[in-house]
Formats: structure tokens, C-alpha cells, sequence
């Protein structure tokens, strides 16, 4: 039994990638070198990945300049002052703000996926911000001209096409980030906002073929930017039932950081469905000590008391650096963790039975 295993997304940039940045934003580079800086950490950090022994790996999100924004970055229709998104430790992050219409994507995810498959021997996972999270930029105020529904519609139809070039171009896996689903419970307890999200994307989601979504995922975790969470205090048991709702075949949930493992494995094992698997966090990128692989292994095998195995999977609770300038984590620290979820997968494979 060679249980799978797959990382979450991001990887720390290094640093001469975040001192460009700086200088294109402050006008001290071209855009020209900054693109030789990106091309140079994508290089580096799939070279690196490939090297922890992944048989699935992302580009480390080196291009991006944020998880969640990473399509809208640099369009001209957008404000800074957006919604805020408070962390537990004070820090806030902004969404931007969409002014006029019509919307479109600046840089979809398959312009990213392409520059990484220049680069890698082993297949590629995508991750794409989720139609739920880019749904507030459109102001509570509405646009003048522009209906709340029109950008709604705009924007289901970006992503749509998104995925579905990701999908053709190889990518292994496409992974919508859900990270606002654990969040939207704490903006809005009765749970509508939460009902919203899960519609809007099904309406995404739900434009694919059955044979198609066996290739979509779905990530959750309460956030990790810095050395918070945004949402972590949010019972678990209030986003699972509504969360395997989603109408894709693959789950990566983060667990490793709960108090309780054993508990939100009951749950995932109450709610889930048949057709869907699932990639369990046994790794902690908030926490600065590496994991050993027998602790991994240990994660794995409690895992697999409650969801069978021809549907267990691993991963990392959520990327290490979601956020182009987060420092708060290395790069060596992320390959390390990493390398030891792929060492520990394997050992739990061997316990768990042959191949």
C-alpha cells in the first residue's frame, strides 16, 4: 500500500526573489529582471522539491505574489482598502477592492503552471484561488453599472476557463483554496456566508465532468501567514458537514495543528463521501521543529483507523509562506518538513501493507 502524498502550495521565496519584488515595486528594477528572479526561484525550488523524493510537487507559488490574489495582481480596476483579514497574533491582511467593471484575470494559474512544467520531471499539482475568495472584492456597496451578479458571472466564467486550461495543459491536480471557509464561519456564525461560498463554487465546479473532477481538489486550514492563523478557533464541526459538500474527488485537510485529531477524524469519517479522498495534514508549517518521519508515520496510522485506505492520502496543513514577503518561516525548514511527510508516508505504507 503506497498511500499518496502531496503538498499544500507555497514555499518560502528566498530572499533575493523578495528583495526584487521590493525593488520593481519601489521602481529600482525592470520587470525584465524581476521576471529573471522568478524564473530563477521556480527553477531552484523545483529542483529542490524533486530532490525531498515528492512524487507530486507545485512550484513553490514563487510568481505569486499572494495565494488568494494572485489572478487580479497589477489589474487596473482595484482598490487597496478591501475587506481586511484579521490574524490571531494582530496582523491584518487586504483583500483589494474592485472599482469597475468589466472583470477579467490578469495572470490566470496556467500562465504559472506553464513556466513550472519547464522545469519538472515529476507531474505538477495547481493550486487556484477559489471563486468564494475573490467574490469579496466586489464592495457591499455595490458598482454603479456593474451588478454584484454581472462580476459573479465574470468571475465563474474566469475560473472555469482557468481550471480547464490547467486541466488540458497536464496539470496532476487542480487544488481550489478554501482557506475563507473556515474564516467565513467566524464573519458570520449562522453559517450563510459559509451556504454562499459552497454554492458559488459548485457553480465552478459543477461545469466539469465527473471523469474531470477525479483531477480537482480542495484545500481548507485556518489560515498560516507569519506565525498566526486567522480562524483556528473555529470548531471544525461547523465547516465538515457543508465542506464534503464540494463537488470535487479530492480533500486536503489540515490536521496535524488540531488539538484533537482523533475527533475531526470522526467527523471526516461521518461526512465524507465515498467517491472523495482524502489528504490529511500531518505536518504543521506554524510549528519551527521539523517533524521526524516516525511521528509523520505515527499521524498516518491513526489516520487510517478512520478513513480507508484506497482513500488516504497526506499532506501539509496549509503552504509555508502563502504570502510573497512572510519570512516568519525558511526555505530549508519547509524542504525539511517536507521531506520528512515523504519519508513518513513511506514508512506508514509499509506498515499499513504491500504495495
Amino acid at each position: 500500500m503506497r498511500l499518496p502524498t502531496e503538498q499544500v502550495g507555497s514555499i518560502p521565496r528566498p530572499a533575493a526573489l523578495i528583495e526584487g519584488i521590493q525593488g520593481f515595486e519601489a521602481g529600482r528594477i525592470s520587470q525584465l529582471e524581476l521576471n529573471a528572479l522568478y524564473h530563477s526561484a521556480v527553477q531552484d525550488t523545483i529542483q529542490r522539491l524533486e530532490a525531498t523524493g515528492s512524487p507530486v510537487i507545485t512550484d513553490g507559488e514563487q510568481a505569486k505574489h499572494s495565494f488568494a490574489t494572485y489572478s487580479i495582481y497589477g489589474l487596473e480596476n482595484l482598490a487597496p482598502d478591501g475587506m481586511p483579514i484579521s490574524f490571531a497574533d494582530g496582523h491584518v491582511r487586504k483583500f483589494p477592492r474592485i472599482t469597475a467593471g468589466p472583470f477579467r484575470y490578469k495572470t490566470p494559474a496556467d500562465v504559472y503552471l506553464e513556466l513550472a512544467q519547464r522545469y519538472a520531471h515529476v507531474p505538477l499539482k495547481q493550486p487556484v484561488s477559489s471563486a468564494s475568495a475573490l467574490s469579496l472584492l466586489y464592495p457591499q456597496g455595490g458598482i454603479p453599472g456593474y451588478s454584484r451578479e454581472q462580476y459573479l458571472g465574470a468571475l465563474i466564467a474566469e475560473q472555469e476557463g482557468e481550471i480547464r486550461r490547467c486541466l488540458t495543459k497536464g496539470a496532476h491536480m487542480v487544488q481550489m483554496d478554501f482557506t475563507e471557509g473556515r474564516l467565513s464561519l467566524k464573519l458570520d456564525p449562522t453559517r450563510r456566508l459559509l451556504h454562499s461560498f459552497i454554492d458559488l463554487n459548485n457553480l465552478v465546479l459543477e461545469r466539469f465532468s465527473a471523469e474531470d473532477r477525479k483531477r480537482l481538489g480542495v484545500h481548507t486550514c485556518p489560515g498560516a501567514d507569519r506565525h498566526s492563523s486567522h480562524s483556528a478557533e473555529v470548531d471544525y464541526a461547523e465547516l465538515l458537514p457543508s465542506l464534503f459538500e464540494l463537488q470535487a474527488a479530492n480533500f486536503y485537510i489540515q490536521l496535524a495543528s488540531e488539538p484533537d485529531r482523533k475527533r475531526v477524524l470522526k467527523m471526516i469519517r461521518k461526512h465524507a463521501k465515498d467517491q472523495q479522498r482524502i489528504f490529511v495534514g500531518v505536518i504543521d508549517p506554524l510549528d519551527p521543529r521539523v517533524e521526524s518521519p516516525e511521528e509523520v508515520r505515527d499521524r498516518v496510522l491513526e489516520a487510517a483507523e478512520y478513513i480507508p485506505l484506497d482513500r488516504l492520502g497526506t499532506t501539509d496543513d496549509c503552504g509555508f509562506a502563502p504570502f510573497a514577503d512572510d519570512t516568519s518561516r525558511t526555505r530549508e525548514t519547509a524542504f525539511d518538513k517536507i521531506r520528512a511527510r515523504v519519508a513518513g508516508t513511506a514508512l506508514a505504507s509499509k506498515v499499513l501493507g504491500p504495495e
